[in-house]
């Protein structure tokens, strides 16, 4: 019966842990994408994913530039 009791209060405690983890964070990676977005179009550019998954917004994604002044690739 005791192990019964210590294992639920040590279940509690632990699924209590995890959930403050869970919770939003500031400064995480949306913040970081939304930043990066935001610099990108007042370059005139658009946000496009690299493919990477590295966690990092910066280099899960990149700014393709477009407008006036952003080089042209010949066929």
């Amino acid at each position: 019966m005791r192990i019964l009791i210590s294992t639920a209060a040590v279940l509690t405690l632990g699924l209590t842990a995890s959930a403050c983890a869970t919770g939003p964070m500031e400064g995480g990676y949306n913040s970081d994408l939304k930043a990066l977005a935001a610099d990108c179009q007042a370059r005139q550019g658009i946000l496009v994913p690299t493919g990477a998954q590295t966690g990092r917004a910066a280099a899960d994604n990149a700014c393709q530039l477009r407008g006036v002044n952003s080089p042209r690739l010949e066929d």
